[in-house]
């Protein structure tokens, strides 16, 4: 079926696909939300998502104009019929990748062999500030590295969880995945030799081709925003697969086969967990069936992409219900078996009446916000990953000696094995190793509580001391005291700057060597608990304390 290139308007569009089934109306009231629920949030945010709206839409009639079918599909039709508004929209078209090509100024084909395109919102007509230019400019370079250096759809493909940098729009603050729209050719696809890719991709004219091959049929969906109804804000929704109904439902069912969907791509397991945590919905028995099956071939995905699902799971508000389907499903032990040993390891009850260790780390998951960091959200699953292997009887009570210690090591591996970034491994490795010392707070000197607040990105410290409390005996004394400590201390107190340096200790007399670290953390000692505040104190205090050379 071939699009006419005089045939401009929604509605002559529409009349080449004379199959598509029109639904004429959406009146049913989704799981746990209101009919077309408002979104809530600042005007930035709504902002944005005009911005985005209107940059799709404009997508839609560019390709309308040359004859090409054009619909948004997936994701983004999804969360409009929820009431939430989209991340993203992507647009599922008729037109080829060579002709998505010559109808936008710009693009970049960082995976035009599976049919996809990518289209920056300066060739839709958004206009960035001179700010959000540049770092827009930053973005579409990255794109361009992509699109040369890495072809391959599921490498290059930006990451749209992962946290970036923001672009300043009038009235607008724009997050850098949200700098193309993706427009993808409908297709239908060979067979999956690797269990990630299919081997061929054939291009089609049908939109109804296209859904069929997605992974599940609340993600099948397809709207006209083009052709208005009158009983949809949104437009006529195109539903080939059953995705309303199961909308309706809370459900995560494959669309068709679920041991078919499963084996073309093994990431679509945690994709199902993921989905089914995030909306509150269950998963239908037959593809449940079907990951508890497969579960083991999961390790044939790299663990990049693993660790990136994972992440989605932690920062979206619903970490708790996700990894405890992760264990149901068996996906768990296949991707993170230090978590599983956590169940069954008891804990002293007067510290943790909730129960075991994986108890309490799964109930600690259920205070993780959504939208919070990913650092804090694997700090707080790996915080106590060292008590399995360190768990003893004591005649006084259960113990767990050197947990810290030994919970830095394992998690460095579960980090590096999951291929987290140095910064990110970093920071979690922190927040696992300094997650005790909140107990020792009121008995910390001014310099040791100085240097503790002083950790980066201290707040998040701050943050898995206090659900870390929530998840076992609910007192937040100490979290409520380091905060009231904290705010009492001016910021120049806890980052002074330096009294004096090395030039000042050869000035008095002093051979430079590895004796100078020495002496000047000493005096940040001494400064840090305002013993001394003057270079003049600090020199008679090295004076003083070391003596001549």
């Amino acid at each position: 079926m071939s699009s006419s290139p005089e045939r401009t308007t929604a509605a002559a569009v529409s009349s080449q696909e004379l199959s598509m089934p029109r639904i004429s109306a959406l009146s049913f009231t989704p799981k746990g939300y209101s009919p077309w629920q408002a979104i809530h949030g600042s005007p930035a945010i709504y902002n944005v998502g005009m911005i985005r709206r209107q940059a799709a839409l404009q997508g839609l009639r560019l390709l309308r104009r040359h004859g090409h079918q054009a619909l948004w599909v997936g994701g983004c039709v999804r969360d409009l019929l929820l009431g939430r508004e989209p991340a993203d929209y992507d647009i599922a078209t008729s037109a080829t990748p060579d002709e998505v090509m010559r109808i936008f100024p710009k693009t970049y084909a960082v995976g035009a062999q599976f049919g996809v395109v990518l289209v920056p919102l300066s060739a839709l007509g958004v206009k960035l500030s001179p700010e959000a230019d540049e770092l827009a400019a930053q973005a579409e370079a990255a794109a361009h590295h992509i699109e040369t250096a890495a072809p391959d759809l599921e490498t290059a493909a930006p990451d749209r969880a992962t946290p970036v940098h923001a672009l300043e729009a009038p009235g607008a603050v724009i997050a850098e995945h949200s700098h193309n729209i993706e427009v993808a050719t409908f297709r239908s696809d060979g067979a999956y030799l690797d269990g990630r890719h299919p081997d061929a991709v054939r291009f089609s004219t049908s939109a109804q081709h296209d859904v069929e091959r997605r992974d599940f049929t609340i993600n099948g969906l397809l709207l006209d925003p083009l052709s208005p109804h009158p009983n949809t804000p949104h437009g006529e929704l195109l539903d080939y697969v059953g995705g309303q109904r199961d909308l309706e439902l809370g459900i995560i069912r494959s669309i068709g086969e679920p041991s078919r969907r499963f084996k073309e791509d093994k990431l679509r397991m945690l994709r199902a967990v993921r989905f089914a945590a995030r909306f509150g919905y269950r998963i239908e028995a037959a593809t449940m069936e079907a990951i508890v099956e497969q579960a083991p071939q999961l390790r044939q995905v790299s663990w990049e992409r693993i660790r990136d699902e994972l992440t989605k799971m932690l920062t979206e508000g619903r970490a708790q219900r996700a990894f405890q389907l992760l264990d149901e499903t068996g996906l768990l032990r296949e991707v993170l078996p230090e978590i599983v040993r956590m169940k069954g390891v008891e804990q002293p009850p007067q510290f943790h009446p909730e129960g075991d260790v994986f108890v309490h780390t799964l109930l600690l998951l259920s205070y993780l916000p959504a939208g919070c960091s990913p650092t804090l959200a694997w700090g707080a699953l790996l915080h106590d990953v060292g008590k399995p292997a360190t768990f003893r009887r004591a005649p006084d009570r259960i113990r767990f000696d050197g947990h810290v210690e030994i919970g830095v090591r394992i998690a460095d591996e579960l980090l590096t094995r999951l291929r987290f970034s140095n910064r990110d491994r970093e920071q979690v490795l922190a927040l696992v190793e300094n997650h005790m010392r909140f107990a020792e707070v009121r008995k910390m000197k001014d310099s040791t509580f100085k240097r503790f607040v002083r950790l980066p990105e201290f707040d998040e410290h701050l943050a898995l001391h206090r659900i870390d409390c929530l998840a076992s005996h609910g007192q937040l004394d100490l979290y409520d005291y380091t905060r009231e400590r904290l705010a009492a201390l001016p910021a120049a107190e806890i980052r002074p700057s330096p009294l004096i340096n090395g030039h000042d200790l050869i000035a008095a007399g002093f051979t430079p060597g590895p004796r100078f670290a020495e002496i000047l953390s000493a005096v940040e000692e001494a400064q840090l608990e305002g013993t001394i505040a003057t270079r003049e104190e600090a020199l008679r205090f090295v004076e003083s304390n070391f003596g001549p050379n």
